[in-house]
């Protein structure tokens, strides 16, 4: 039979310092533990009440230790109070720290009752700060669970989504827009994934692709249309630029200076004359108008600078290519020019183009292209090549580039603003 340990008084429980477990007596199991660093703290030592048997058949009681409270703010008698509940307890066959987990699970449930999906996926967005790449970014990741979830799901309990309620959210739009349903289907998991840790639900995740989504919903790589932006042709580009430069109004403008500096529309609608440095003729772009989320430096040739000399500067406004009423041209602005021209080809259509004549009519090496594109290198070497951004290369590439795109044309002969 164990040796019973003495009943330790309270100025000797205070001067137990070396670390480890000491035994203080007055309840079976009831230990002092004392840490490394000097902490201490009560465990009741027990087996469990239920009988459990091992791989070979063999009965055992599993032993566990349950914390009853940090040393001195538990004192001694509190302890040994606790201590003897919890062993009359086990004596009725209660499992003290099943009790206490099923506790814990009962208030995690309740707590849980009172945040709504909705709530959840904004404070996923905001513990997300740090990883968006840019303000548009950030802005997308809500939005598209304003537009596609939060009207389906929103106002449920997120401890109760399930995979039909996930369903219900990506079914009308994963065979029509499968690239948008897979990046809303991306955000679920995620708002889930911080729920569960965040202790608002447990269980699997029903938005997880890997033997779950997959088995009710096709690949997206199965269905998806590749739709590739319509591009005009390369050799008929110059023909194109010379009908443009004919053309009067600020959009006119602003697509010669998208097509003649190879950058997305976005990036020429919000351009600023700040980001212009006429003398070392460079265009800086802000990593929050660039895709890849990192500053892009873009050459200006000649003829990219004889375009911003013909704009007009609005006073009281930064923005180079301005809207009638002020502020930024609109994202169909542009797009319009090309449907009066009658076109068949999109603003970022002549990205394309800009690349293919690059493949096709120079020797450059494919790394120059792809950074006067801005396009993100995963490639570790040539990562390392384009550390130095290739400017010298570039600014002879799109001083080419604009030398084939206005062949034929007199030097400076742009049509600007028509004044009032």
């Amino acid at each position: 039979m164990p040796k019973k340990p003495p009943e330790l008084s309270a100025l000797e429980v205070k001067r137990l310092t070396r670390p480890g477990l000491h035994a203080v007596g007055g309840v079976a199991g009831l230990f002092l533990a004392v840490s490394d660093g000097g902490a201490r703290s009560w465990i009741l030592r027990y087996s469990t009440p239920e009988v459990r048997y091992s791989q070979k058949g063999n009965a055992y009681y599993a032993r566990r230790d349950l914390g009853l409270g940090g040393f001195p703010d538990v004192t001694l008698a509190q302890a040994r109070e606790k201590g003897r509940e919890l062993r009359e307890k086990i004596r009725q066959g209660i499992d003290p720290a099943e009790e206490r987990r099923a506790a814990r699970e009962a208030w995690r449930v309740g707590l849980a009752k009172k945040i709504s999906f909705e709530q959840a996926a904004r404070k996923a967005h905001a513990a997300k700060e740090s990883e968006f790449r840019n303000a548009k970014h950030r802005k997308d990741w809500i939005s598209s669970l304003e537009r596609h979830a939060l009207p389906v799901i929103g106002s449920l309990p997120v401890a109760e989504i399930e995979l039909p309620h996930i369903l219900k959210v990506l079914d009308p739009i994963w065979r029509e827009r499968t690239e948008t349903a897979t990046r809303v289907r991306q955000r679920l998991e995620s708002v889930l994934a911080w729920a569960t840790v965040s202790g608002y639900r447990s269980g699997e995740n029903p938005a997880r692709w890997d033997g779950n989504l997959k088995e009710v919903l096709p690949a997206p790589n199965k269905i998806r249309k590749v739709r590739h932006h319509r591009a005009l042709p390369w050799q008929e580009v110059p023909e194109f630029m010379q009908a443009l430069r004919k053309r009067e109004g600020m959009a006119s403008l602003a697509l010669q200076f998208a097509i003649l500096t190879a950058a997305r529309s976005g990036e020429v609608r919000g351009a600023q004359w700040d980001e212009i440095d006429t003398q070392g003729r460079i265009w800086t772009v802000p990593a929050d108008r660039i895709k890849a989320g990192k500053q892009h430096r873009v050459p200006l040739s000649d003829d990219a600078l004889v375009v911003l000399e013909a704009v007009p500067r609005m006073e009281g406004s930064n923005h180079i290519f301005t809207a009638p009423r002020g502020g930024a041209l609109s994202d169909m602005t542009l797009a319009a020019v090309l449907k009066r021209m009658k076109v068949d080809a999109t603003v970022h259509g002549f990205r394309s183009s800009f690349k293919d004549w690059a493949r096709n009519r120079t020797a450059y090496p494919d790394e120059v292209s792809e950074l006067a594109l801005a396009h993100v290198n995963s490639d570790a070497t040539r990562a390392a090549y384009a550390r130095d951004e290739l400017l010298p290369q570039r600014q002879r590439l799109m001083a080419d580039w604009a030398r084939f795109c206005c062949e034929g044309l007199p030097g400076g002969d742009v049509v600007g603003i028509r004044e009032g």
